[in-house]
């Protein structure tokens, strides 16, 4: 108690030094110093609809109220707005609610072995339940935790019910009792949409853009030809492993196929050694898991697309404004639009994909039915005439190198027509009238049939080809010719080329005059053996070879191989003519020398 009748608060005396610094003790000011202000975690969404509200004008005050920030927060936001939309766009989808953890490579390989299986029991009308696929799911990974080695040992997988939907909502997996999950009236609705967007925007189909990823098994053959390999050299390889994903894409005039973007595990496998990747006929990128993520698609967005799409523009004296179509996969960020001032970006209604994106009707179908008629060819041409390699011996060096010349010469066979046509049922307006429509899949696979049946794989049925394409991921038409217009016969250079396919129209020509000078001058050309032209054939492989092997240039090479491959297809055709008649000119004096040996004696 002090004199004077004041009282004084007695300072506490377990806090001298805040007297020294000049500040009022805690007690004083109604604060215990045991308790801490409660920090609040803002979500990227929130952050983003606050700068959303200052761009249409809202005060600050009534941002903080209407949202439940302190206004310094608010402040705060908008002062780093710039750094917050940067983080933006390169994170998932805004509707993304929670953080996914970096799954291995083991559980992915299971997962896409087990969407295959789930597929097939499907096909073949057989019943799916949760704890089936739970036990497949368990037994699959264990089989490839074995494979890896002790490495993959320590991860643990029990298949839990948590596990199972979130694996049924990635790949889409639809048990039996489950209704389809295709939104056919948004898919109605939605060209009359896109009707609108065209017409704001002025967009030309030279202008608007479409574009999807797809998997590839880019080393696995038909079943019944894998069989035949097995039953000849051992196991089989292993091809649940040799897969990548592809982003492919165009615009809806068809005239403009874009560079195709590839996602391999390895940033550098050995098949690249002394390759420029700059180089390649594809856009090179490495992912774990081999999936395509949002950072790779950014980053593709901002220097892959938006460059040429600038260059094909400026080519065609078009005003440099385009529109990109994308479905709603995670791996597309949701703000591409803030990243180009001449791209805008829109997203297909939910569940629509499979109905009405271009990509999905019939083009990628037609990509890998090509390549696998592709890797299949190569297989013929390298393995036929004698001190050649056995087909066994072909596919253990078939390299992913051979992957990528195969997957640019198959995406380059699409015609203009199949890219333009595959719009039809989203924009039926930028598909002239009257144009062609043959089912080019079934085509492609009847040519596959015939390739296998001419290396000796064994009987391949055309399901197998199904089978096989259907695997990949992607369905095929059936019934439907609308979603393929791609012909047999017939090359497309690739836009980022100057040839327009000339090349293979003078061989389809040559390869005309070919099949007629064997029947009507038989015996002019016959001083051309079989023996002679394998020869000749052998030897252009071989030069080849050594050509895209020691080139670093690879776009260079495979044009000039495209060119001399076009060029000898005649020959080709020539040669397996001269065999087939020697067969019947075989089995003729067999014939003959059967029924004349018994007159004789």
């Amino acid at each position: 108690m002090a004199r004077g009748g004041g009282m004084k608060t007695a300072i506490p005396p377990a806090a001298p030094h805040l007297q020294v610094l000049g500040k009022a003790p805690l007690s004083r000011i109604g604060i215990r110093r045991s308790t801490k202000r409660d920090r609040k975690s803002i979500t990227l969404h929130v952050k983003l609809e606050v700068l959303r509200r200052f761009e249409e004008g809202e005060k600050l005050t009534q941002i903080a109220r209407a949202l439940g920030l302190a206004t310094s927060t608010v402040a705060s936001i908008r002062v780093n707005k710039e750094k917050i939309r940067a983080n933006s766009q390169a994170a998932t989808p805004v509707s993304a609610t929670q953080l996914t953890r970096c799954r291995s490579v083991v559980m992915g390989h299971m997962e896409r072995l087990l969407s295959l299986w789930i597929e097939e029991q499907k096909r073949q009308n057989l019943p799916v339940s949760t704890l089936l696929i739970q036990d497949k799911a368990r037994r699959l990974f264990a089989e490839l935790q074995r494979e890896q080695g002790e490495g993959a040992q320590a991860e643990t997988f029990g298949a839990s019910n948590g596990w199972f939907a979130r694996f049924k909502a990635r790949h889409n997996v639809l048990l039996t009792d489950e209704p389809a999950v295709a939104d056919a009236q948004a898919a109605a609705r939605y060209p009359e949409v896109l009707r609108g967007i065209l017409e704001e925007g002025r967009y030309s189909p030279q202008q608007v853009f479409n574009v999807d990823e797809t998997g590839l098994f880019w080393k696995r053959l038909p079943e019944r030809t894998l069989l035949a390999l097995e039953g000849a050299a051992g196991p089989a390889p292993k091809a649940s492993k040799d897969h990548l994903t592809l982003l492919l894409g165009g615009n809806a005039a068809g005239d403009f196929k874009l560079k195709p973007l590839l996602v391999y595990p390895s940033e550098n496998p050995r098949a690249l050694k002394g390759c420029s990747k700059a180089s390649l006929p594809v856009v090179w990128r490495s992912n774990r898991n081999d999936w395509l993520t949002p950072s790779i698609f950014q980053e593709w967005f901002t220097g892959c697309f938006c460059p040429a799409v600038e260059s094909y523009c400026a080519q065609r004296g078009l005003p440099h404004r385009a529109l990109l179509l994308l479905d709603g996969a995670p791996c597309h960020p949701a703000h591409l639009d803030s990243l180009s001032a001449h791209v805008r970006v829109e997203f297909l209604p939910k569940n629509t994909s499979a109905l009405i994106q271009p990509m999905n009707q019939g083009v990628i179908a037609a990509f890998k039915a090509h390549y696998l008629r592709r890797t299949l060819s190569q297989l013929v041409q390298e393995t036929a005439g004698e001190d050649r390699p056995s087909v066994w011996e072909f596919w253990r060096s078939y390299t992913v190198m051979s992957a990528v010349d195969n997957i640019a010469e198959a995406w380059a066979e699409l015609r203009p027509a199949t890219m333009n046509g595959a719009w039809r049922k989203l924009w039926p307006e930028c598909v002239p009238d009257g144009a062609p429509e043959p089912d080019a899949v079934a085509q492609l696979r009847r040519s596959i049939v015939a390739l296998a049946s001419h290396v000796g794989l064994g009987d391949l049925a055309e399901a197998d080809v199904a089978c096989l394409l259907q695997a990949h991921g992607e369905p095929l038409p059936h019934s439907r010719p609308q979603d393929a217009d791609d012909g047999d016969v017939g090359c497309s250079g690739p836009p980022w080329e100057e040839e327009k396919g000339l090349a293979s129209k003078r061989s389809e020509q040559e390869l005309t005059e070919a099949r007629e000078g064997a029947g009507a001058k038989e015996a002019g050309v016959g001083r051309l053996s079989p023996e002679h032209l394998t020869q000749a054939l052998s030897h252009f492989a071989t030069g080849l070879r050594i050509l895209v092997d020691n080139d670093p240039n690879r776009e260079r090479s495979l044009r000039v191989s495209r060119g001399v491959h076009s060029a000898l297809a005649c020959l080709r055709e020539l040669h397996r003519d001269r065999r087939r008649q020697a067969r019947v000119a075989s089995a003729a004096r067999e014939l003959t020398g059967g029924l004349s040996s018994p007159q004789d004696t």
